[in-house]
């Protein structure tokens, strides 16, 4: 069944629905991940391996924007932002977390990596 005012398929705008509630899911996860008052996940014993959910986080991020539209010089600003403001956040108003130069870099990999992946799968499938 097509929408006369759209276009659309009924299965292409749940589609569409899941990528959003994707992506906000992703926003939520990766504030949390940033911003929680204390350290989100278990504690492995392996050293900088915060790093790893760090460039995950962002990544995921960076790259469902772009798949859900949002402006890419505004998400990706956004997210370039959030990578350095949270580190500061962190060593100043957080006392159960460090604010560490190296998760700010983890988290600009993590944006360049999702935007560099997005613009490559999108580029191909529109």
């Amino acid at each position: 069944m097509t929408s006369t005012l759209t276009g659309a398929t009924a299965g292409s705008r749940v589609t569409v629905w899941a990528w959003r509630i994707g992506f906000v899911a992703a926003c939520a996860l990766q504030l949390y991940g940033v911003y929680a008052p204390r350290e989100a996940g278990p504690h492995v014993g392996i050293p900088q391996v915060d790093k790893i959910a760090h460039f995950f986080l962002f990544a995921s991020v960076a790259f469902l924007g772009l798949k859900v539209r949002v402006p890419a010089r505004w998400l990706l600003a956004a997210l370039v932002a959030n990578a350095i403001v949270s580190e500061i956040v962190q060593h100043y108003l957080l006392p159960q977390r460090d604010g560490d130069p190296f998760d700010a870099m983890a988290d600009l990999a993590g944006v360049a990596f999702g935007a560099w992946l997005a613009f490559r799968v999108f580029r191909r499938t529109t």
